[in-house]
């Protein structure tokens, strides 16, 4: 008995990256316009995935020049430029036998795509580790070093030491680790890629939770950003706890 279409395109829907080669294989000869309307989707996600791989091969290029060494970490922060909120810094190092698909800098991916990816990352990395600089920090130390602070915090993190740090631009200073720092990293790495998307979420996370104790600053939809909104609720009700102090002062005074 023959298969009705709507089977057919449920199974189409169900079928991950893997399986598409066997829908092809199983209904390429099926001379229905319906079916070969699934067959042709199927198709071409088989090509964008292909042309995914490809893009992500180029992006592994600093780990493979690099494959000597057991372990290699991608370092990578986000919260530099907040009014509010810390900075958190991510470092991974990935199973480089399990590619992972459409890891990118985290500013170029969605919101959602960076949820996916996050779980992807824990669950399919070899180790990550993260690491906090509190706005007391950053106003205490500057946000360099504070960020410094977070990177080797989540290097230390890390259930295993790495043998090679791959990192976003910096060189961390008192870390006994061979470090390369690479220009737009997140853009260039994988490894650096992985860690700017647990950072970001992570971060991302953290202040929305931020939002339910401090609504009036809308900390879900900015971060802690330096929004119109923001800066206006900023004059409006002054600092909360977790403003930085050091960044703040062309808007409110500050103690």
């Amino acid at each position: 008995m023959e298969e009705s279409i709507k089977i057919i395109k449920e199974q189409f829907q169900a079928a991950g990256d893997s399986m598409l080669p066997e829908f092809v294989h199983k209904y390429q000869s099926d001379d229905r316009a319906g079916v070969a309307a699934l067959v042709a989707k199927a198709e071409k996600r088989m090509e964008a995935i292909k042309s995914e791989w490809l893009r992500t091969k180029e992006m592994s290029r600093y780990e493979e020049k690099y494959s000597s060494d057991i372990l290699i970490c991608g370092i990578d922060e986000v919260g530099r430029g907040p009014l509010a909120g810390p900075v958190v810094a991510g470092a991974v190092i990935l199973n480089r036998e399990d590619m992972i698909l459409y890891l990118n800098d985290s500013k170029k991916l969605s919101a959602s795509k960076r949820e996916e990816l996050y779980e992807q990352i824990i669950r399919r990395s070899v180790a990550y580790g993260l690491g906090y600089a509190s706005p007391e920090e950053i106003d205490s130390i500057n946000i360099l070093q504070a960020t410094y602070r977070a990177m080797r915090q989540a290097i230390q993190n890390l259930p295993q030491k790495p043998d090679i740090l791959l990192n976003d631009a910096v060189t961390i200073p008192g870390v006994d680790i061979s470090q390369v720092p690479i220009i737009k990293g997140d853009a260039k790495s994988v490894s650096i890629a992985a860690a700017s998307i647990i950072a970001k979420v992570t971060r991302d996370r953290m202040m929305e939770e931020y939002d339910k104790i401090f609504p009036e600053y809308a900390f879900a939809s900015n971060k802690g950003y330096g929004s119109a909104a923001h800066i206006e609720a900023l004059k409006k009700y002054g600092p909360s706890p977790i403003h930085r102090k050091t960044f703040i002062g062309n808007f409110v005074s500050v103690s």
